[in-house]
């Protein structure tokens, strides 16, 4: 079986669920088009392929909260393995110049508070996961409730059998004369 880069287990369900059945505006439908060749492009690399087919791959395609989590904490870790690389290579500039002691020190400081950043950030990727995928749930689901309220709504009007929310005149005067 070939592995699709997250898009047969849960990237476009959803979506395309709500889509197939209803129409959409031409902008909706300009904008799915797009996305759809971005996609394509990215399933078509060869390095993606190659990647998704491993067992790596198989997995975070299977388990796509962890695939999540773990594409936002090499984003948000970046940053500070840059500035941990940069201190590196100017303290062994230091130690070239004399300073061979104070690298020794400075370097076990600093890979110490990388490492305290490194964990902190990998609790903050798990939390916004987290709330991202909760998000994700909920506005799909509001929104195939919202299609498929429409949906129920013409199907009633096309058949001449729409049904007021409203309780009708006479159920409120009889209600008037439980109450007196």
């Amino acid at each position: 079986m070939k592995a699709g880069w997250l898009s047969k287990k849960w990237l476009f369900r959803r979506f395309t669920a709500v889509t197939g059945e209803y129409n959409m505006s031409k902008e909706m439908q300009e904008l799915q088009k797009q996305w759809h060749s971005v996609v394509e492009s990215i399933h078509s690399n060869s390095n993606v392929v190659a990647f998704m087919n491993s067992r790596v791959g198989l997995y975070l395609d299977d388990h796509p909260f962890i695939a999540l989590s773990l594409l936002m904490f090499v984003a948000v870790s970046a940053i500070p393995v840059a500035f941990f690389l940069i201190f590196i290579v100017t303290t062994a500039i230091m130690a070239c110049i004399g300073v061979i002691v104070m690298e020794g020190v400075v370097i076990s400081i600093g890979g110490i508070a990388l490492l305290c950043v490194l964990c902190g950030l990998g609790a903050l990727s798990l939390g916004v996961s987290g709330v991202l995928s909760v998000c994700y749930i909920i506005l799909s689901t509001l929104v195939n409730y919202w299609y498929a309220s429409r949906g129920e709504i013409r199907k009633q009007e096309a058949n001449g059998t729409f049904s007021q929310k409203n309780p009708s005149v006479t159920d409120l005067s009889a209600n008037k004369g439980k109450n007196e």
